[in-house]
């Protein structure tokens, strides 16, 4: 298997492939995933010299047989930015090992240990009756904004609020790559509407525009919980 380099509107110099190389331990990338295919690197600069701070891009991208593992930085050199999507690289393949690892060692649990590994699961009274009524009912109830939730969940509601300016569909996408998300959410400055861009397989992506109807705000009625139509 080969490293595969390539610039994206920019020139790669031969000594950065070299770097990559050296930087991309292919016998210790096959350790973690023996079933590789293909290792690309892919460099980018941004021209915006608002940027400078992080204008060279660097992604990495495993393809094996299992899921496709990418990796991105962005810094203001690209010795930087490749050293920071390495680590990002290095540390998503030793999770996916890990997890592999853990699936293949996982022994059955004997009926009596049950109670002890799976949480929530059903257990009997001295007379043979389930307990969860019975701790059902000495679950308190607690509001959390405008949802009651008892115990201490399943239900986790956490709420953010971010003030940005209006973007273009390309700066969103630039900037959901960036942190590293599979969706960002954003206004769009053509529209001034609220959208979301994701990722769907491999480079593509979709985006979702949210647009107010007066006729279906006007008809909906507050019994229906609000509730989005598909």
């Amino acid at each position: 298997m080969d490293i595969v380099v390539k610039g994206r509107k920019t020139e790669v110099p031969e000594r950065f492939r070299k770097h990559v190389a050296e930087k991309l331990n292919l016998e210790k990338i096959q350790k973690l995933d023996g079933k590789v295919m293909s290792l690309d690197v892919e460099v980018s600069k941004e021209p915006n010299p608002r940027q400078a701070d992080r204008c060279d891009r660097v992604e990495i991208t495993l393809r094996s047989r299992g899921p496709v593992i990418r990796a991105e930085a962005a810094a203001s050199d690209p010795y930087a930015a490749l050293d920071l999507a390495a680590e990002k690289l290095d540390a998503r393949l030793r999770k996916q090992h890990d997890k592999r690892f853990s699936r293949r060692g996982a022994r059955r649990i004997p009926a009596a240990e049950v109670p002890d590994h799976v949480p929530g699961v059903a257990t009997l009274n001295g007379a043979g009756a389930s307990t969860a009524r019975e701790e059902e009912q000495a679950v308190p109830t607690k509001k959390i904004g405008s949802l009651e939730v008892q115990g201490d969940g399943p239900l986790v509601v956490r709420e953010k609020t971010h003030v940005a300016a209006p973007m273009t569909l390309d700066q969103a996408l630039y900037e959901m790559e960036l942190v590293g998300h599979d969706f960002y959410l954003f206004v769009d400055s053509e529209t001034k509407e609220p959208s979301v861009v994701y990722r769907r397989h491999a480079y593509d992506y979709g985006v979702i525009h949210l647009r107010t109807d007066t006729m279906v705000t006007e008809n909906h009625s507050p019994e229906a919980g609000g509730t989005l139509g598909g």
